[in-house]
């Protein structure tokens, strides 16, 4: 049985046998799951698949056991896969009562065994979690805002949504350090947000790096030439530089096995955010595998000498971009 998210709340979702969570939102698929705890009192434990596969006898055993388990349950199995189809057909047999287990899984392709089983089945509960855009997470901050009472401009809620690049889970983090900010000043100015938001990545890092790699030169040259980029932010710019250079070394390699860019892209591991597909398909197609480990030993070579002596350093790394960006050939 198919359900949208919002559709969860039309039924008992806690009296149900089995459910079946997948997408790559997991910043919704938390808030979802969340909710079902507050809704029950039943014991709830956590599995990983690999546990369950790897030991199935000792979760059936743990599964069927009264002495672990008290009364009614809630199990939860995080990273689920296709594999674990035996598993659920052998719980279907046993028709366990009082018992709620939830498949949390990441993408899962039409393909998928584990997602036909679930969508075709109505005894079964099966939900899809797509990522958020901008106007699904600026609604969420404006609800959060007018149920707190916060006054925040419209200027600042795009701000907020922007910064948090897609990310539910990260701009749930960053309402809450704003709600409790709000305590002491109801009216929040945009300088107060700078200080607030706590980024994971300095998205304009992201940003002129990922352009860069794509030889989007009008773009790379915007990119710099709108930030103010000063010394201080010279490592940061190596680090991300050379932790998307080594994903795309591997991705350069899988690329090369298989010949297949789309194949390329959505089997890889952790997966790419579905906005970044279509640059990253552009850096690969770009950049031979040669060519990108040139790249990892010139940025590890800047970086040394960064380290070494930063006076001169933003201007090495602004250098070494434009190259990267109009190099002809790679």
């Amino acid at each position: 049985m198919i359900l949208k998210f919002y559709e969860i709340n039309k039924i008992d979702i806690i009296s149900q046998n089995l459910i079946l969570f997948y997408g790559n939102n997991e910043g919704l698929k938390k808030e979802e799951i969340i909710k079902i705890y507050s809704k029950t009192d039943k014991k709830v434990y956590k599995y990983e698949e690999k546990q369950i596969l790897e030991n199935s006898q000792n979760f059936f055993d743990n599964l069927y056991s009264g002495s672990l388990f008290e009364n009614e349950k809630f199990i939860i199995i995080d990273r689920v896969t296709d594999k674990i189809l035996k598993i659920i057909d052998e719980i279907l047999e046993k028709k366990i009562k009082d018992t709620t287990i939830l498949l949390n899984s990441g993408i899962l392709e039409k393909k998928s065994k584990l997602r036909s089983k679930f969508e075709k089945d109505k005894n079964l509960v099966c939900v899809a979690f797509y990522p958020d855009n901008n106007e699904t997470l600026s609604k969420l901050v404006n609800n959060f805002i007018k149920e707190k009472n916060i006054s925040l401009s419209q200027m600042n809620v795009n701000f907020i949504t922007n910064k948090c690049n897609g990310n539910r889970e990260f701009l749930t983090n960053e309402l809450e350090k704003i709600y409790h900010f709000s305590k002491n000043k109801k009216n929040i100015e945009h300088d107060d947000l700078v200080k607030l938001i706590n980024l994971n990545e300095d998205f304009s890092v992201a940003e002129l790096i990922d352009n860069c790699l794509a030889k989007n030169q009008k773009k790379t040259f915007n990119i710099i030439n709108e930030n103010n980029f000063n010394n201080d932010d010279c490592i940061i710019i190596t680090r991300t530089f050379i932790n998307k250079l080594k994903r795309n070394l591997y991705l350069a390699k899988q690329y090369q096995l298989n010949k297949n860019i789309e194949k390329t892209i959505n089997d890889a591991k952790p997966p790419i955010f579905w906005k970044d597909k279509e640059i990253v398909k552009n850096q690969i197609k770009n950049w031979t595998t040669k060519g990108i480990e040139d790249l990892i030993i010139q940025i590890n070579d800047i970086e040394l000498k960064i380290k070494k002596n930063s006076n001169n350093a933003l201007q090495m790394i602004l250098d070494f971009i434009i190259q990267s960006c109009t190099k002809t050939s790679n």
